[in-house]
């Protein structure tokens, strides 16, 4: 009872705070990510009860804001069959029911927008969990309880704007992302019920909860259409963002599966933070004014598009850059900023026992060198990290609030 009280209570706030000035806005960003990253979800992992309440509150959100169902047999949802196990090199697995929860704007146009972002978390944090301690509720108010506050946001938006209306906008909350992208998957490659050929373009977001003060936002996957780069700089003019890009399509999140659908995507990213994947990502250290913030950037993007046509999709290198990534035989136990739009390589989180640790690295360092390569970005990091091997010795050059530092590390 207690439960249904408390959906009911959040659901007549919504409602009532449905209006659309900023102040109320964003007002209806923090309904939607407190719930949605409550213990009362208890992380919201796949295939779990706490998922399918998340799932239940995303459907109504998408009815009050006036969306029609576009999941299986005309209802909100589409379930989809899949193993979990914690241990992702083990045969096997619990049988359980994903759902990924589709709303559709029809425009009566050619061709249709997918804009999504996944709803799943970890739950107790059994698998992809950060933390060392006892089993706690991951609450994922970032990761990514800020990305479907956003999904709400762009839907309301678009329902009622009269200068995006040459394509339709397929809004899907994704589920299983973080067990390796199951939900997006298998939506992106039915061929039965995604007609990729009329899909225009992809906008993923997760994780755009936490914009730092120097107001960078991450945009990756502009590779995969020429009409991305001048958009976005056309679409953060009197915005206040710096739009921070990389080329690549493929990367750990869901619009991946519809650029192996060679559909051009892009994914919206405020960065990365020392609270990722443990219990301590919750709603009250959300910049609410940034989430926003990056939700008008996103619809300048889609109304300056609307008149485009489909855009051309475009192949990017980064099957090579995956099999780099994945040669590494060393860490060096660092969190790279993703977000930084300076040289080197800027360190947002330390982690406990690892080599940087112990050489006495912190968070705000700036990586310019390791070893003989001089670093000027995260590739530049990444390539020379990939010539260490466990138990190699070099050193790390790095900036320090304007002092230069020379530091041992041992791998």
């Amino acid at each position: 009872m207690k439960n249904a009280l408390t959906f009911l209570l959040l659901f007549l706030i919504s409602g009532a705070l449905a209006g659309q000035n900023d102040a109320a806005a964003l007002r209806q960003l923090q309904v939607d990510v407190v719930y949605l990253s409550s213990d009362l979800l208890q992380g919201r992992e796949a295939g779990t009860p706490g998922e399918r309440m998340a799932s239940d509150y995303i459907a109504s959100r998408f009815a009050q804001i006036g969306l029609k169902p576009a999941g299986r047999n005309g209802t909100w949802f589409y379930q989809f069959d899949f193993k979990y196990n914690p241990n992702p090199h083990a045969a096997g697995g619990e049988a359980r029911k994903g759902i990924n929860v589709a709303g559709y704007i029809d425009n009566k146009a050619q061709s249709t927008v997918v804009i999504g972002a996944h709803y799943d978390h970890l739950g107790h944090g059994a698998f992809g969990s950060r933390h060392k301690g006892e089993p706690a509720v991951h609450n994922g108010a970032d990761d990514n309880a800020s990305g479907v506050g956003g999904l709400f946001q762009l839907a309301q938006h678009l329902k009622t704007s009269k200068k995006a209306r040459k394509n339709n906008y397929l809004f899907v909350a994704f589920s299983a992302e973080e067990l390796g992208l199951i939900g997006s998957k298998i939506f992106a490659s039915d061929s039965l019920f995604f007609d990729k050929k009329r899909t225009n373009y992809v906008l993923n977001m997760d994780m755009i909860g936490r914009l730092n003060e120097e107001k960078v936002l991450a945009v990756n996957g502009a590779g995969t259409s020429p009409a991305w780069k001048p958009a976005l700089e056309t679409a953060a003019r009197g915005t206040g963002l710096t739009v921070k890009t990389t080329d690549s399509g493929m990367g750990a999140s869901d619009h991946t599966s519809f650029y192996l659908q060679d559909i051009p995507v892009l994914h919206f990213f405020s960065g990365q933070h020392s609270d990722y994947h443990t219990p301590a990502d919750d709603s009250e250290k959300i910049n609410y004014e940034g989430l926003l913030g990056i939700t008008n950037l996103m619809t300048n993007l889609i109304e300056q598009l609307d008149g485009q046509g489909k855009l051309a999709f475009t192949k990017t290198k980064d099957e090579e850059q995956g099999r780099r990534a994945s040669s590494f035989k060393v860490s060096l136990g660092v969190m790279p900023d993703y977000v930084y739009d300076g040289e080197g390589m800027r360190v947002d989180g330390v982690t406990d026992g690892k080599p940087a640790q112990a050489a006495g690295v912190q968070k705000g360092d700036i990586i310019i060198g390791i070893g003989d390569v001089q670093v000027k970005t995260i590739q530049d990091y990444m390539g020379g990290l990939s010539k260490f091997n466990t138990g190699d010795a070099t050193v790390l050059k790095i900036n320090r609030n304007g002092q230069v530092l020379e530091l041992s590390v041992k791998f």
